[in-house]
């Protein structure tokens, strides 16, 4: 499988902006050029924010609105790097805007009403210029551990080179911090180009092609959708039930229609209207190979974090058979694809469109926060708060509606525990 890789760009670091540092800060004084040769462990006065995405940014925006300081860093040399270098062209908001801005700041009126992805990127920038939010790029955390003694939080950064040290941590790298790759029989055997949908822009130089497309989903529909627009023959792989709704109901979004209804009415109650209301709209997908679940399209949002298709064009396309539905491989051969039910198609490019994983995992050693699994132990809606002054923004499976209301929380939570003794807690860097 092809791996991604954006071209470099010139990244402000420690080392090449050393005035920049000293004045983020002040009493950092000259020790700044000693990092890269020594070891130097910094107490930050605020919260730490790690992942520089629409997560990190409204919770910088909400504590700066509340006047409290914070360091903001970022792996990546951008802000919302994962929509800025590895979403599709034709990507656009699958919810109205009204449901998908940041705390303080709604998109401009003249945006359409699903912004596109370079609207929205328009959209992110401006609101990092507008609450002066200013990341640390290029500062992946390589560990993260509360020190029970010291009783504060110790970030390793930079291979170990530099540590800080800070009372709370918020962590806001997202659900979709890293793409699912799933294990494809005879991978090694095919011959054509696989990608994951991450490195896919659009379906030129596919013409005529055959392409399948292993995923479901909204971006799974969108790429085959973009593939059909572009002259390709895209195949889909559904492996399991899917529940397709349309984007709109009467010129109301479906979505605004589900949390109008649950209001007033029972989740169970409202799934029902939403299951026979996309019938009659969408027709019954079960005739062209997409099964719904058993389970309701909210409730099993809700319990799986399983979301459901809003349809943006590509039900018609499958309809008339120029996206082609087929079950779940069996294994790839050297030029193509053999399915469960025993038929075999020549296939030009495959693309995964698989979804993404949380990653924090990885750095963040918190055993009383998530299981092995990595899923939280407190499900929706504690999943924001751990212990320790630890937060999670953004990971509720509620998109950027729940990164945005997971920041208001974690802002306000901290704004109540700061007290004198943090006001106090005078700013250091020590030599290690």
């Amino acid at each position: 499988m092809e791996n991604c890789s954006e071209n470099d760009h010139p990244s402000e670091n420690l080392q090449q902006n050393p005035q920049t540092f000293s004045k983020l800060y002040p009493t950092y004084h000259n020790l700044h050029h000693r990092l890269l040769r020594r070891r130097l462990r910094v107490y930050v006065k605020g919260p730490i924010i790690v992942g520089a995405g629409p997560a990190g940014l409204a919770t910088a925006a909400c504590l700066r609105h509340r006047g409290l300081p914070f360091l903001l860093l970022e792996k990546e040399d951008s802000i919302a790097s994962l929509w800025r270098h590895h979403t599709y062209d034709r990507l656009k908001l699958h919810l109205p805007k009204r449901f998908c801005h940041l705390p303080l700041m709604p998109f401009p009126s003249d945006f359409p009403t699903y912004p596109s992805r370079d609207q929205f990127l328009c959209y992110l920038d401006a609101y990092t210029r507008r609450f002066s939010l200013r990341p640390r790029f290029r500062q992946r955390v390589e560990s993260a551990f509360f020190d029970v003694a010291a009783g504060l939080w110790r970030v390793a950064v930079m291979g170990g080179q530099l540590e800080y040290l800070c009372r709370w941590l918020v962590v806001a790298t997202g659900e979709n911090a890293e793409p699912a790759v799933p294990e494809l029989a005879g991978l090694e055997a095919y011959g054509g180009r696989v990608v994951h949908s991450s490195c896919y822009r659009n379906g030129g130089g596919l013409q005529q092609k055959n392409v399948l497309v292993v995923g479901c989903g909204n971006s799974g529909m969108e790429v085959c959708l973009d593939l059909c627009e572009h002259g390709a023959k895209p195949y889909m792989v559904v492996r399991s039930g899917v529940h397709v709704l349309p984007r709109d109901m009467f010129g109301i979004s479906t979505f605004g229609v589900a949390t109008g209804l649950l209001r007033w009415l029972p989740l169970r109650v409202v799934d029902l209207i939403l299951v026979f209301l996309a019938e009659r709209l969408v027709g019954d997908t079960q005739k062209f190979g997409l099964r719904r679940p058993h389970m309701g399209p909210m409730e099993l949002k809700n319990k799986t974090g399983k979301t459901p298709v809003l349809d943006a064009g590509a039900i018609s396309m499958i309809k008339n058979g120029k996206i082609k539905v087929v079950p779940e491989i069996d294994s790839l051969t050297c030029d193509g694809a053999k399915f469960v039910d025993g038929k075999k198609v020549e296939f030009h490019s495959i693309i995964l469109a698989t979804g993404y994983k949380t990653n924090f995992s990885s750095w963040l050693k918190d055993p009383s926060s998530f299981s092995e699994n990595g899923k939280f132990k407190s499900p929706f809606p504690h999943s924001w708060k751990g212990a320790d002054g630890l937060y999670f923004v953004g990971f509720a499976g509620r998109g950027l509606v729940g990164a945005a209301t997971d920041a208001e929380r974690t802002a306000a939570d901290i704004k109540r525990q700061w007290g004198n003794s943090e006001r106090e807690q005078p700013f250091l860097a020590v030599q290690l």
